[in-house]
């Protein structure tokens, strides 16, 4: 089940108790899973299994949340998802929130449906298109859910869509910044900070400032820091006047990252996850 408390409320404190806005993402490659866990086992979904639960345990009380990329599961068919429901499950016993990124959008049955998987999930926020318009998103907020809604991706061909100007004067991306606070606007926790989220790329730091004045009260979720070109200046953009209101998630850099001589994979992974966690604490610090 997940959280009855207020979604930002936890994921906040989440942030305060470990001292960083960092969240890592779990995008399970096989390909790119070390090879001795490959070796140890040779059937797919058992190799992936072994390194997510691995990296958990490297990462907890380190980072205050993990993103689990549903896709990098669900090309496996059931045994993929039934994975993924139990790495969830690891995640949330760990102290871990869970950010679900799933992208859904759907209106109507559809979203509650998809708002009852991701409650299965254990999730605390869940990634959404906002395309459908609110009645998309209503649905997992009356489930308890937080949401993050894309507005401004980091991919570099998100332009042609997000950066196209309406006839009113804004983008597509300001637009969907409107229609993410005002939804959210109702629902600001205690701690200051609405279950309404929105995605918000490093990569796009001219827009940063206008979108965190559009939407006050909302979490950026920050992909596309480091190796992607986000820099801590462009973390500092999106910040709150409270220094809070990110959560800077790395995937690749993280869970495969280099390894020292004499390190194993796990400890590779604790020592980019911490250099990140100090970073972030250092671009985030009032």
């Amino acid at each position: 089940m997940t959280t009855t408390r207020h979604a930002a409320d936890v994921l906040q404190e989440s942030i305060d108790r470990v001292g960083s806005a960092v969240c890592v993402g779990l995008d399970p490659v096989l390909e790119q899973v070390p090879e001795e866990v490959r070796s140890q086992h040779h059937d797919p979904v058992e190799a992936i299994g072994a390194f997510c639960r691995g990296v958990l345990h490297a990462v907890a009380g380190l980072v205050p949340a993990v993103k689990v990329q549903a896709a990098c599961f669900e090309r496996y068919g059931g045994r993929g998802v039934v994975l993924m429901e139990q790495i969830c499950e690891l995640a949330a016993s760990l102290g871990l929130v869970v950010v679900w990124d799933a992208k859904r959008g759907d209106i109507g049955i559809s979203a509650a449906h998809y708002a009852a998987a991701a409650t299965r999930m254990r999730a605390t926020f869940v990634t959404v298109s906002g395309y459908l318009g609110p009645s998309g998103m209503t649905p997992f907020l009356d489930a308890g859910l937080g949401v993050f809604v894309l507005v401004r991706t980091s991919n570099p061909d998100s332009d042609a869509v997000q950066s196209h100007v309406l006839a009113d004067g804004r983008s597509v991306g300001e637009l969907m910044a409107d229609i993410a606070a005002g939804l959210g606007a109702s629902r600001v926790g205690a701690g200051g900070l609405s279950s309404v989220g929105a995605v918000v790329g490093a990569t796009k730091a001219a827009d940063a400032a206008a979108l965190r004045r559009r939407m006050p009260d909302q979490i950026f979720l920050v992909p596309g820091y480091g190796a992607q070109g986000g820099t801590a200046a462009d973390i500092k953009a999106m910040l709150r006047p409270d220094g809070r209101g990110v959560l800077v998630t790395s995937s690749r850099a993280i869970i495969y990252a280099p390894r020292a001589a004499g390190e194993s994979w796990a400890e590779a992974v604790r020592a980019a996850a911490s250099r990140l966690a100090r970073e972030i604490a250092a671009a985030t610090a009032r």
